[in-house]
């Protein structure tokens, strides 16, 4: 129970960004928060957070504990929720918000099979490749690709995203296959443009190290479809993420390339505003997208 009071204190602190207003959430005095801090601090050997008489913020492993704290506690309330609720149904309209190209393929064609496994509830799914505020315009859930920029939302990992260097064997044919990622720069790279959100580049592991490039070509487009079209066309190679391109690769209709040189996957997650006192709806809408998403072969055929 100590150690569960310590990691709440610790989450709510972070994400209120105070002890006075984690505090006053939990009801007690912000000493005792403080002290909760303190002991957690001191039985895991690291200082998770920088207190000043201005601010409080994370330090680097602080950072990365919060996620691992924030995914627990969500996954405590739906145990206790699947307990304690037993035969309750899930009710209620559902608002859902994912990334266009991600949602149209993978979000959107599982919606009728949720709604048929929860008839009383209702869902509005909106695909939109801007960040929504899913707070303040009222949103139950974002599904979200990618590394998750600091924030007090809690998230759940659903499933890894990996990304590929892929092209077609016309191209190929043509052109000659890179056998390292600097060989990329004589190539026809399909690229998103300046004002989409790619904005460090190509990531590769070369020598131990994470590195960064970027590629050129003759064509750039802001729109992840094109370039898939493109790549399909035979118009150069395409760094793209598996689950756009796994099905085509998986067909022979694409081939991987640099696999030996690919960086580490980043994740698909769910994203939502607390995880105490989560509908019963919304738990049913994640895990249900978990389960989907590890079902064997799924990415391969979805």
């Amino acid at each position: 129970m100590d150690r569960l009071k310590q990691i709440e204190s610790f989450v709510a602190v972070a994400t209120r960004g105070s002890l006075t207003a984690a505090a006053k959430a939990d009801a007690v005095a912000p000493a005792v928060i403080g002290r909760r801090i303190d002991a957690l601090e001191e039985r895991l050997g690291v200082k998770l957070l920088v207190r000043t008489t201005r601010r409080i913020t994370l330090t680097h492993e602080g950072s990365a504990y919060l996620e691992d704290c924030q995914r627990i506690l969500a996954e405590l309330a739906s145990a206790e929720a699947s307990v304690s609720e037993g035969g309750v149904k899930a009710s209620g309209h559902l608002r859902v918000t994912a990334p266009a190209g991600f949602g149209r393929r993978h979000v959107a064609p599982l919606v009728p099979r949720f709604l048929d496994q929860h008839p009383e509830v209702s869902l509005s799914l909106n695909l939109s490749d801007r960040i929504v505020d899913i707070v303040n315009e009222g949103f139950d859930c974002a599904v979200r690709v990618g590394d998750l920029p600091d924030s007090s939302l809690v998230s759940v990992r659903l499933a890894d995203n990996r990304r590929l260097c892929v092209a077609s064997h016309a191209y190929l044919k043509r052109t000659g296959v890179p056998a390292t990622p600097a060989e990329l720069m004589r190539h026809d790279c399909l690229t998103l443009s300046s004002e989409a959100s790619q904005t460090r580049g190509w990531a590769f592991v070369v020598d131990g190290e994470l590195v960064h490039l970027r590629p050129r070509g003759r064509l750039d487009c802001s729109d992840g479809q094109v370039l898939h079209d493109w790549c399909l066309a035979g118009l150069g190679i395409a760094w793209r993420s598996a689950w756009e391109v796994q099905r085509e690769v998986g067909a022979g209709r694409l081939v991987e390339l640099l696999a030996a040189f690919a960086a580490p996957p980043n994740g698909i997650h769910a994203v939502f505003p607390h995880a105490r006192h989560l509908p019963l709806r919304v738990r049913l809408w994640i895990d249900f997208l978990k389960h989907s998403y590890g079902a064997a072969g799924y990415w391969a055929g979805a």
